[in-house]
């Protein structure tokens, strides 16, 4: 027998002494905080599906009535902790008389304090070692025990108990450890949680899961020695493999979404009310989209990253040249304490480099290769004569990733200097789908999908075509491709590699080229002062577009969720959107503090831009992922609903997709958050729509093809393209000069005046093409 031992068994009988002789003296605290018992529950932010994006607070707890708590989990738990917990009275004698023996029997010690005093200890007194405080402590569980039930006590304890990681109550260690609700844990997992309140940070799987193993395979004995489980279950929990959750690792991330439904939070509650009384956040969200959205955004930053030069080392820390075995793997680890981990992009220092082979360990203190072609992006980094800031020698800080699961097979990357943005509405009712506002919210807090406005670029082009259509300009209108001279010496060049220029092209032809004169040449005779008006009603800044031709190349800012917004109007068939994020608040108990408004009636009161208008558009954005720059979409998706323009702008700052299936509208942004050019090939169509493409293969998944639909009246078919018309003496008549007969769309009566009145025509404006320089 120890001196420990000694010492708690004359610890456990001075306070079982103790107890009647100072029961009028003793000070206790009151017991309010345990039988009105008020948890503090963090702020929880969803997806519309239910799956938990966030927690702010600092306590993670999901509070989870005892009825609701699993039965194994429950009998895990009181055979490891408190076998006799319904007979006692909140002391356990007899388990205190066999805590007390066992050291002398040669028996391994149980604890000798019940739950109730656990949860007394833990509410309301300290865990020091005295006397006094374990007087205190049996003192109080004899007086929780007449307050309250057992039923309500041990609720209490499931919910209020600490158990590591921040984690507080089984439910909340359920998802911390095992990313899964409590019902859905098994019986090995339900014993791994049970041995954690006696120590939950010596016996924490995540820090050190060789003891939390062997804690777990104790608490099996005890369930199996209660009867709680049979020797088959017994013997099936201590071989299953158990799969222990990362530190930080959720299935779905939206860091940035999250920090805009706390900060909606908070303004509307306050920071008392926000981060304790266990409010929950509803977003529009939906899981396997916004997972889509978030892995197709890194995927399409790393893909353009590794067409960059190695930039070398993220820092050098000294490793001394004499240090082996334990000592160096010890200051390794010291070497990485201070630099950020990442599930993809694992940070690493550099034991030893050659031109073959490189040796680091990682942050878990994984020793790891890298050879071959792993080693090819940093070759100039392990050359001879390698620059110091290229250099990758002993100590340096770099970045790996591994591909292939059973043997990865290890890369040397870089943590990337570009940023993406993605968002993603529901075109009918603006609901965000998926939102995405950079690579990493933990390196750079900024919404690029909110916040970032930038230059559109030739993605701001189709809000332009939709005002010249209102002007009565018309797909098969031609328009000189040619050579323009501008004041002041401006003279742009069109983005594709044609010298002589095309000469007079459609407006069909010339959208799917994405010809930069054309739009120049439409914006002269639309005016700049009259297409920002009209982009307003799309929802595009007027105030942020330059009113100059400069306005025809994207040349004012917008953010993507504003362009999102412009495109969905499109896909919809007209309608404005309102974008809503935030669908619902409630609090702990379930009751609504706060609820979005529906989606604004389809009515001409809402309506954006004339239904022909749009119809018209949609025919032309169809052309420009069918056979113009994204021609990449209908070929890669395999589908023909689809719609949308790049954007690049100059010098390819900034890299757009936007586009749209009827029923989902996405846009996506690459740039640097800094302004400076991502590269002289790089492309709208080379950059963001891939991962449009990525993000999209899932988000259609299963929703059918939508044809196009019908063309609306004030549409008449002229040779082989649309033009706008009017009625007069019972028929439709075009207002555009062309040859050959005109398709009729029947239309029974004239149409009700548009709630979007169309600007005058100028006279030569309805039957010429547009004037040339």
């Amino acid at each position: 027998m120890n001196l420990v031992s000694v010492f708690r068994l004359a610890l456990l009988v001075s306070a079982v002494l103790s107890v009647q002789a100072n029961a009028q003296t003793l000070q206790l605290p009151p017991i309010d905080r345990i039988v009105n018992y008020q948890p503090k529950l963090p702020l929880q932010v969803f997806t519309a599906d239910g799956v938990e994006l966030a927690q702010f607070g600092a306590e993670r707890r999901d509070y989870l009535p005892l009825s609701r708590t699993p039965k194994l989990m429950q009998q895990a738990l009181l055979s490891v902790e408190d076998s006799r917990f319904r007979e006692h009275s909140g002391i356990d004698f007899q388990g205190m008389a066999r805590a007390a023996l066992a050291p002398i029997l040669g028996r391994r010690m149980h604890g000798a304090s019940t739950v109730t005093q656990q949860l007394v200890r833990t509410m309301l007194l300290t865990r020091d070692f005295s006397v006094e405080r374990k007087t205190k402590e049996i003192m109080l569980a004899l007086k929780v025990e007449q307050a309250l039930s057992k039923d309500r006590i041990l609720e209490i304890y499931f919910n209020e108990i600490y158990l590591g990681q921040r984690a507080y109550g089984f439910s909340a260690a359920a998802q911390t450890y095992f990313g899964k609700p409590l019902d859905k844990l098994t019986v090995a997992e339900f014993a791994m949680l049970a041995g954690l309140p006696q120590n939950p940070h010596y016996a924490n799987p995540v820090v050190n899961f060789a003891r939390a193993k062997k804690r777990q395979e104790h608490v099996l004995e005890r369930m199996l020695a209660t009867q709680a489980i049979t020797e088959p279950q017994y013997r099936q929990a201590v071989a299953q493999t158990l799969v222990i959750r990362p530190p930080g690792q959720r299935t779905v991330q939206a860091d940035h979404v999250a920090e805009m439904a706390r900060r909606a939070v908070v303004e509307r509650f306050g920071v008392d009310g926000a981060y304790s009384t266990g409010m929950k956040v509803y977003t529009s969200l939906r899981a396997a989209e916004q997972r889509a959205a978030h892995e197709a955004v890194q995927r399409g930053v790393l893909a353009y990253d590794r067409r960059t030069p190695w930039r070398g080392p993220e820092n050098l820390e000294p490793l001394a040249a004499n240090l082996g075995g334990a000592e160096l793997e010890k200051a390794a680890a010291k070497a990485l304490k201070d630099h950020k981990d990442d599930e993809m992009l694992r940070v690493a220092v550099v034991i030893d480099a050659s031109a073959k082979q490189v040796q680091a360990q990682l942050a878990t203190g994984e020793r790891v290769a890298v050879q071959g072609e792993g080693l090819k992006w940093a070759s100039a980094g392990l050359a001879a004569k390698a620059t110091a800031p290229l250099k990758i020698q002993r100590g340096s800080i770099l970045r790996l990733q591994a591909s292939g699961a059973t043997q990865p097979a290890w890369s040397i990357v870089q943590w990337p200097d570009a940023e993406a943005a993605l968002v993603a509405l529901d075109s009918r009712t603006g609901r965000v789908r998926a939102m995405v506002g950079g690579f990493d919210f933990s390196t750079l807090q900024f919404n690029h999908a909110t916040q970032g406005f930038r230059q559109p670029g030739s993605a701001y082009k189709p809000m332009l075509y939709s005002a010249a259509l209102e002007e009565r300009v018309m797909p098969a209108t031609q328009v000189d491709d040619l050579a323009f001279f501008g004041a002041n010496g401006w003279s742009p060049s069109n983005s594709y590699s044609n010298p002589d220029f095309l000469g007079p092209i459609t407006l069909r032809e010339a959208l799917a080229k994405s010809s930069n004169m054309v739009s120049i040449r439409l914006m002269q005779h639309v005016s700049p002062n009259r297409a920002r008006d009209w982009a307003a009603r799309f929802g595009i800044e007027a105030a942020k577009q330059p009113d100059n031709l400069t306005q025809a190349l994207g040349t004012g800012s917008a953010s993507p969720l504003q362009m999102a917004r412009a495109y969905a109007t499109f896909a919809n068939g007209g309608w404005r959107v309102t974008p809503v994020l935030v669908e619902r608040i409630v609090d702990a108990q379930g009751k609504t503090l706060f609820e979005a408004p529906p989606p604004e009636p389809q009515t001409d009161d809402t309506r954006a831009i004339p239904e022909r208008n749009a119809w018209v558009m949609n025919s032309l954005l169809n052309d420009v992922t069918r056979v113009g720059t994204a021609a990449r979409a209908q070929s890669v998706l395999k589908r023909n609903d689809l719609y949308g323009k790049t954007g690049t702008t100059d010098g390819a700052v900034d890299a757009w997709f936007a586009g749209y299936q009827p029923s989902i509208t996405a846009v996506v942004w690459m740039g640097h958050s800094k302004p400076q050019s991502l590269g002289d090939r790089e492309s709208g169509g080379r950059l963001a729509l891939p991962i449009w493409l990525d993000y999209m293969a899932v988000a259609l998944k299963g929703v059918p093809i939508a044809p196009l639909a019908e063309p609306p009246p004030g549409l008449l078919k002229m040779g082989n393209d649309w033009l706008y018309s009017e009625w007069q003496n019972g028929n439709w008549v075009g207002r555009i000069a062309a040859e050959g007969g005109a398709q009729m769309v029947p239309q029974a009566a004239p149409p009700v005046t548009p709630a979007v009145q169309t600007a005058p025509v100028p006279e030569a404006a309805a039957s010429s093409p547009l004037p040339v320089n």
